[in-house]
């Protein structure tokens, strides 16, 4: 018996080791990592970068997708520069290729974490509930792909949180995965034209404005997009008052 109550917990602490030491590796590089990982560092290196790309593209690409996924998996600052250095790199079309794909992967990695542990005893205990809590569980997964777009194109939503909180509440995994690799499609975009441009912007002494994201004619759009993902689940709640 003392076996088997000294086994649970060790069982248990093992299922929140991934999603621990992601939360502890952020921390960490949020102290330690700003000024690395930072449009500085881009334009000190800009040079080395841009020959090693000529004579060894692949290499590059595939160092470039490894750091951007260490970046988003363990949440380390540095994802915006990462996004604009691939457009710096390779260009609008094909950085944003890499950026999509590195971002979806570390989202992935982040969700499997949170979802081996913590997400898994509380979608539990959500799918257990009664009252609201069952009716608020139940209208989100039966509009999960509308859910998870809009935590995707918001641009208020961090991206953390989007990666993190559908695993707590026990979504689909290729409800996750077909969300986030589209949703993230426009900011990736945007990102990655700045990052186009980069070069002469480090000519004139300056640093990419960012702020792009919050022009009127980016995020209209954008958020136009959020509206329409959110239409379904207009659609029937004005459906259920109707019947009702």
């Amino acid at each position: 018996m003392n076996d088997m109550t000294q086994t649970a917990p060790a069982s248990g602490l093992k299922r929140h080791l991934p999603l621990l030491t992601i939360l502890v590796v952020a921390v960490i590089g949020f102290f330690t990592l700003r000024d690395y990982l930072s449009f500085d560092t881009l334009q000190d290196n800009r040079e080395t970068l841009l020959t090693f790309r000529d004579s060894h593209y692949a290499v590059l690409v595939l160092m470039f997708l490894a750091l951007y996924i260490v970046i988003v998996a363990f949440s380390l600052p540095g994802a915006a520069v990462a996004s604009v250095t691939g457009g710096f790199l390779f260009g609008l079309w094909a950085g944003t290729v890499y950026n999509v794909i590195a971002a979806t992967i570390g989202a992935c990695a982040i969700f499997f974490a949170a979802r081996a542990g913590l997400g898994q005893a509380l979608a539990a205990r959500l799918d257990a509930s009664e009252g609201t809590v069952k009716k608020l569980t139940r209208g989100l997964h039966e509009n999960e792909i509308s859910v998870l777009f809009i935590l995707r194109l918001v641009p208020a939503v961090p991206f953390f949180v989007a990666n993190l909180l559908p695993a707590l509440v026990g979504v689909k995994f290729r409800n996750f995965l077909l969300t986030t690799a589209l949703g993230i499609i426009p900011g990736a975009l945007v990102f990655t034209s700045i990052g186009v441009g980069l070069g002469e912007v480090f000519d004139r002494g300056e640093r990419p404005d960012l702020s792009l994201l919050w022009a009127p004619h980016i995020i209209g759009p954008i958020l136009g997009l959020a509206a329409l993902a959110a239409l379904p689940i207009v659609t029937k709640a004005l459906r259920g008052r109707s019947e009702g």
